[in-house]
């Protein structure tokens, strides 16, 4: 399982992605902000620049936050940890964080047998969580940057990727590294998000008529 750095980290404070992000953490913080503090976080895939991109102030907020990568991550500011895991198997006892919190890294893990084991981790070792997704079903593909690039045969994707650099993805030469950038990415429907958390609130992120990705969130206002 690999997770790579993904959407999060943008660079780019007027774009459209900054924007949405924006408003998917500003949604995050209303879910939170009548929970009692202090508050600890596990942040799957997470670093301090996508915390510091939201202008985050852990130490007004009295949260402490894990980020989980496979590999650990510079820690450049009070409040945070880094530590190396796996998502699909976290080592964490049952409950062990207040909120379990993910941007754009399930749909990185390959498979739905992995998707579903870290759906289980997450809903396993923490007592909320917050979960976000790109659609499948939308019709720009959001790590290539490139319309309907999720629907077409794989050949093409391995091909395209051998070939051109694509918005997050750069050009892979080699064509067995190119298949296992194509293989990494596996989007996620409304309904394949229901199933993997079935108690959750799904919110779908709107760009025009369409859904852009969606958030499996539960707190206590869901129960």
């Amino acid at each position: 399982m690999r997770i790579i750095k993904k959407l999060g980290d943008n660079k780019y404070p007027h774009s459209l992605s900054h924007k949405m992000l924006t408003k998917r953490f500003q949604f995050f913080l209303s879910l939170i902000k009548n929970l009692p503090r202090p508050l600890s976080v596990l942040d799957i895939g997470g670093t301090t620049a996508f915390w510091d991109a939201m202008d985050f102030n852990n130490d007004n907020e009295g949260i402490t936050i894990t980020l989980l990568n496979l590999d650990s991550q510079p820690v450049n500011r009070s409040g945070f940890i880094s530590v190396s895991g796996d998502a699909t198997q976290l080592v964490y006892p049952d409950k062990s964080f207040d909120i379990v919190f993910s941007n754009s890294v399930i749909e990185h893990l390959f498979d739905h047998t992995s998707q579903q084991k870290m759906a289980q981790e997450v809903q396993r070792a923490g007592k909320y969580y917050f979960i976000q997704t790109p659609n499948y079903w939308f019709p720009v593909e959001p790590h290539w940057i490139f319309p309907f690039f999720q629907y077409l045969p794989f050949s093409w994707k391995v091909f395209l990727t051998q070939h051109f650099s694509l918005g997050h993805i750069k050009k892979i030469r080699n064509k067995t590294d190119a298949e296992n950038q194509v293989k990494e990415i596996k989007l996620l429907t409304y309904t394949d998000m229901k199933s993997l958390f079935p108690d959750a609130n799904i919110y779908a992120e709107k760009f025009f008529l369409f859904n852009k990705s969606f958030v499996a969130h539960y707190f206590y206002q869901n129960r």
